[in-house]
């Protein structure tokens, strides 16, 4: 795919076709009180009545990590498991945004999984993204839906930065974006976010715990954890359906871990999945039940391929975030109501063969 086709150029509804801001500053639209940089650390992450992802502590097994010999499996494992009390995500931040539906969050992470591609940009590169947006968004106020690809692609330009080891350039970001925003635009939202995520920029993501989770299941003997033990073919399968569901605001109801425990679940067996996880099968049904749908969409296609990339190692591609027909999955996914406001835009639907 060429790097001209990665544009956000969608229905009437996609974010960042609202008009651009202004060289000299940037003000968001919608926010109640206009500024340079919004203040967030007075305004609370969970407000009386919101949902936070359902906590597993009680059904949590001891560390299923193996002999460390740079560490105590057990503080390593319980340092892990307290980022997600850490780092909270929610979907209840859609409550406050009136302009903002939840196709807008779908379309644009499809967006952005497109950008990672296209930049040969690793997994863990896009699901720091996700996270760094969702987790911006529940502290904000009424953001018109004309930012949200400022927003994500800032998101992606922050991510990189943490984990690339050659990230993308100011100059590439704001190119994919076809002209919408300038790079000053892009550097004023850059502070914007970390200020309102407090610079609190290294959570488990979803796809952190699936490889780690892999990873403990594909090993035998004194292997060593650090070195890879699993098929990779085995592992994008994994990932697509990961990434699937993450396109899903309803995705958010769940802790990053147990998402993780789910795929891994349909996948092999079950007890090995909990044992690998430290999760009990309580811990992980309602996920696993939650994500059959997305189970059914994706065997509409042919298996996920394990894609070339020019200048990343045979035995690294696996890692690098990979596109395909995620709308069209979705569109034809679950078959509640959830599903009508996922459906894409004409230009995206594919014909699914089996």
């Amino acid at each position: 795919m060429s790097r001209q086709s990665v544009r956000m150029q969608r229905c009437e509804n996609v974010p960042g076709q609202r008009g651009r801001a202004s060289e000299k500053q940037l003000v968001l639209k919608g926010v109640a009180k206009p500024s340079f940089l919004i203040e967030a650390a007075e305004k609370r992450v969970w407000a009386d009545g919101d949902q936070a992802p359902t906590s597993t502590d009680s059904l949590v097994r001891p560390s299923p990590l193996p002999h460390l010999g740079w560490g105590s499996p057990e503080d390593v494992w319980l340092k892990m498991v307290g980022r997600e009390h850490n780092y909270r995500h929610s979907k209840s931040f859609m409550q406050d945004h009136p302009s903002i539906q939840p196709k807008m969050r779908a379309i644009l992470l499809d967006w952005l999984i497109e950008v990672s591609e296209a930049y040969a940009l690793n997994r863990q590169t896009f699901y720091l993204a996700q996270d760094y947006f969702d987790r911006f968004m529940l502290t904000q106020d009424n953001i018109d839906k004309g930012m949200l690809q400022l927003i994500g692609i800032t998101c992606l330009f922050i991510a990189s930065k943490m984990e690339e080891t050659c990230p993308p350039t100011l100059s590439q970001m704001a190119y994919v974006t076809a002209g919408t925003y300038y790079k000053t635009e892009i550097l004023q939202m850059e502070i914007i976010i970390l200020k309102a995520l407090r610079w609190n920029l290294s959570p488990e993501t979803a796809v952190s715990w699936l490889k780690l989770y892999f990873q403990l299941a594909s090993m035998s003997g004194d292997c060593d954890l650090l070195v890879l033990q699993y098929p990779q073919d085995a592992y994008i399968q994994m990932t697509r359906l990961l990434d699937l569901c993450i396109l899903n605001i309803n995705s958010l109801d769940f802790e990053y871990r147990v998402l993780a425990a789910a795929v891994l679940s349909h996948f092999i067996e079950r007890e090995t999945a909990e044992k690998v996880s430290g999760l009990s099968g309580d811990a992980v049904q309602l996920c696993v039940d939650w994500m059959a749908p997305f189970v059914e969409s994706a065997n509409c296609f042919d298996r996920a391929p394990l894609k070339y990339f020019a200048g990343i190692k045979e035995e690294d591609r696996h890692d690098i975030q990979s596109h395909t027909h995620y709308m069209t999955m979705l569109a034809i996914g679950p078959k509640g109501d959830n599903s009508r406001f996922l459906t894409p835009p004409n230009s995206t639907e594919k014909t699914c063969t089996r």
